[in-house]
Order: structure tokens, then C-alpha cells, then sequence
């Protein structure tokens, strides 16, 4: 498979996710008191992967976020200019996506409910940088290590890796859409901020690095530990 068609799949995938995911946060609100807006993003998010999954997974293999790219490449499972490559289709899709949420919330006059495209902030740590950290940290460990997990081919979950993976992510978002917003991706943080951002609304970009560094290093601690843990020695 070309590298052009793996960037296109990753670029397509991306910005599904940020419509449907951010569209459905932006949609019903992601208020944990509510309940009903919390549970629908969550599981929002996690069906995008499952569908994206069995979609583009076969040509890309469906990473749709720098921090799996990221664990990807520590496990030596791609080159570093494919994860370039990626990381780079990635953030342009999820701009397009918010791109695409704003022209449609904005043509049709729906409110959104998030104030900022479904963007992540820190409110519900009370504005701490270092809980925020920590959270997407965590978050993104479990989400990567699944992932690492399932798509090893000593693994043999066969057609059911899509499924488990997508049912991870909407396990980290019903922890964490009341904590962050739950981002474990750096580009369905970037995209969304820098949308609100040309909308008049700075605040997502102000703590938009929380949402990148914290995904990182949380995919590459993720790939690190599972090295550790797979190999013969």
C-alpha cells in the first residue's frame, strides 16, 4: 500500500472522528450531571473507531492520533517519516472535521453546547495543569496498550480488534469527559481549538499543550511497557 493512500485514510479518518465524536459533544453537551450527553459522546467516539476501524484500518491501519502513531513507531511497527506522515494527515483531518461542525453549526444556527467545538479544557480538574497531565497520561496509557495488545499478531482477536478498541475508547471517555473532556488525541484536540480559536474563543488553545504532551507521553510510556512485557527475555 502507498504511503499517499495511508496519509488519505488517515486524513479521512480523522476528520470523522472530530464530526461525529466533537459533532455529538457539541450536539447533546458532555455534562456528567446530565447524564444522557455524557454517555451518548462517549460511546460516540468509541463506535467512530470501531466503524473507521474496519473501514481504513486495513490500509492505514486505522490510527486516526499522533499518540497511537507515536506507539507505533517505539514499538517499530512503522518508519519515522511515515509517522510524519500521519501525525501531519492526522491534524489536517481533524481541522477539516471542525472545519466542517463549524459550517454546519453555523449555517444552521444549532447552539453548541461545549462553547468551543468540542475542544478539551481543564475545567473539571478545577484548572490544574498537573491533574490535566496526569489524566490524559492515564487515560492514554490504557488506550495505547489496548491497542499495542490487540493488534499484536500473537494476540489473535482476529476481526473483534476494532470492536475492543473502540469499546476502550468510550471506556476512557465516560472516566474522563468529566475530568478533560478526554482527549488521548493530540490532533482531536488541535483541530477543535484551532477552530474555536478563529471563532473568538482563545481559552482551548491557552491549555491546548496539556492535551498534546499528555497523549504522548502516555502512547510512548504505553509502547515502552508493552515492549517490556512481550518480549522473550
Amino acid at each position: 500500500m502507498s504511503s499517499i493512500k495511508k496519509y488519505i485514510a488517515e486524513f479521512i479518518g480523522t476528520c470523522v472522528l472530530v464530526v461525529m465524536g466533537c459533532g455529538t459533544a457539541m450536539l447533546v453537551g458532555c455534562d456528567a450531571a446530565a447524564g444522557g450527553g455524557y454517555i451518548l459522546t462517549a460511546l460516540a467516539f468509541g463506535l467512530v473507531i470501531v466503524g473507521m476501524a474496519y473501514c481504513v484500518g486495513n490500509i492505514s491501519g486505522c490510527h486516526i492520533n499522533p499518540a497511537v502513531s507515536l506507539g507505533v513507531l517505539i514499538s517499530g511497527g512503522m518508519s519515522v517519516t511515515d509517522f510524519v506522515g500521519y501525525v501531519i494527515s492526522q491534524c489536517l483531518g481533524a481541522l477539516a472535521g471542525a472545519g466542517i461542525l463549524a459550517a454546519i453549526f453555523g449555517l444552521g444556527g444549532v447552539t453548541d453546547m461545549t462553547g468551543g467545538f468540542g475542544s478539551n479544557s481543564l475545567g473539571g480538574v478545577n484548572g490544574s495543569v498537573i491533574a490535566g497531565l496526569l489524566v490524559e497520561i492515564v487515560l492514554t496509557f490504557i488506550f495505547v496498550l489496548t491497542i499495542l495488545g490487540v493488534t499484536d499478531s500473537k494476540a489473535g482477536h482476529g476481526s473483534f480488534g476494532g470492536l475492543i478498541i473502540g469499546l476502550t475508547l468510550t471506556l476512557v471517555h465516560i472516566l474522563g469527559i468529566g475530568l478533560t473532556g478526554t482527549s488521548v488525541n493530540p490532533a482531536r484536540s488541535f483541530g477543535p481549538a484551532l477552530v474555536a480559536a478563529f471563532s473568538g474563543n482563545s481559552a482551548p488553545i491557552a491549555c491546548l499543550w496539556v492535551f498534546i504532551v499528555g497523549p504522548l507521553v502516555g502512547g510512548a510510556l504505553a509502547a515502552v511497557v508493552y515492549k517490556a512485557l512481550s518480549s522473550k527475555d
